[in-house]
C-alpha cells in the first residue's frame, strides 16, 4: 500500500528563537528524502520566524504543539487556530500524552480541539497511546479504542482523511525505551482496524499512522518498514539535526 511517508518532530518546551532557527535552517539542508514529508512542530514563540526560514523547502512543513478549541476570545494565554495559521503552520500535535497527563486534556476536549483545527484548515496529528500499568494489564488496545472513539472518530468521512495519527506508548516517551518494531507493528494495526470498522477499509488503507516513543537513527529503520507504520512522531532526536536527518533518510 503506498501511504505518504510522514516524520514529524515535535520540539516541545525547547529551544530558544536563535537556537531554533539554526535547527531549521540545518533540517533543510540536511534533508534529503524525496518521499518523506517532514513536519516540524516548534514552541509558539517560534512559528512566524521559522516559517520563513523553511520558505524555500518544499520538504519541510511547520506545525504547533497545541491549539484553544475556540475562535477567539477572553482565554488569556491561548493560541486559536486562526493565529496559527497567520504564521504559517500547516499542521498541530492534539492530544499529545503530556497535555493528557500534564494538562488534564480528556477526549472531550481534543474532540473539540481536532473540529476547530479542521474548521480552520490545519491538519491535525492525533495521538493516541497507552501508560505503562495499562500495557502491562493488557487493556492498551482498550484504552487507544476510547481514545479515538471519542476523541476522532467523531469525524465524517471527508474529515477524518484530514487527520495524521501518531501512536504514542506513553512508557516508552523520553525514557529510553522503545517499542519493539513487533509491539508498534501490532498497535498500529489494531489502530488500523478500528478505522476500518469506523470509515471503511478504503480510508483505512490510506490512513497515515505515525509511531512516538524513543525514535532514534538506530532504531528508525526497523520500526519503519513495518507495514502499518507510515513514520514517526520524534522528540528529543529531533533537536539534534544530523539524529533528525538519519531518521528522516532512514527509510
Amino acid at each position: 500500500m503506498n501511504r505518504r511517508k510522514i516524520v514529524a518532530g515535535n520540539w516541545k518546551m525547547n529551544t530558544s528563537l536563535s537556537d531554533g532557527k539554526a535547527l531549521a535552517a540545518d533540517l533543510a539542508s540536511a534533508n534529503k528524502a524525496d518521499d518523506v514529508e517532514v513536519i516540524i512542530c516548534t514552541p509558539f514563540t517560534h512559528l512566524a520566524t521559522i516559517s520563513q526560514v523553511i520558505a524555500d523547502s518544499p520538504k519541510l512543513a511547520l506545525g504547533a504543539q497545541n491549539i484553544h478549541q475556540e475562535a477567539k476570545g477572553a482565554f488569556t494565554g491561548e493560541i486559536s487556530a486562526d493565529m496559527l495559521l497567520s504564521v504559517g503552520a500547516e499542521y498541530v500535535i492534539i492530544g499529545h500524552s503530556e497535555r493528557r497527563a500534564y494538562f488534564g486534556e480528556d477526549n472531550a476536549l481534543l474532540a473539540a480541539k481536532t473540529d476547530a483545527s479542521i474548521a480552520a484548515g490545519l491538519k491535525p496529528i492525533f495521538c493516541c497511546g497507552e501508560p505503562l500499568e495499562i500495557r502491562e494489564a493488557g487493556t492498551h488496545v482498550d484504552l487507544v479504542t476510547t481514545q479515538l472513539n471519542e476523541g476522532l472518530f467523531h469525524l465524517s468521512e471527508e474529515d477524518i482523511q484530514k487527520v495524521v495519527i501518531a501512536y504514542e506508548p506513553v512508557w516508552a516517551i523520553g525514557t529510553g525505551v522503545t517499542a519493539s518494531p513487533e509491539q508498534a507493528q501490532d498497535m498500529h494495526a489494531a489502530i488500523r482496524k478500528m478505522v476500518d470498522e469506523k470509515y471503511g477499509k478504503a480510508i483505512a488503507d490510506q490512513m497515515v499512522i505515525l509511531y512516538g516513543g524513543s525514535v532514534k537513527p538506530k532504531n528508525a529503520n526497523e520500526l519503519f518498514t513495518q507495514p502499518d507504520v507510515d513514520g514517526g512522531l520524534v522528540g528529543g532526536a529531533s533537536l539534534k539535526a544530523d539524529d533528525f536527518a538519519a531518521i528522516i533518510n532512514s527509510y
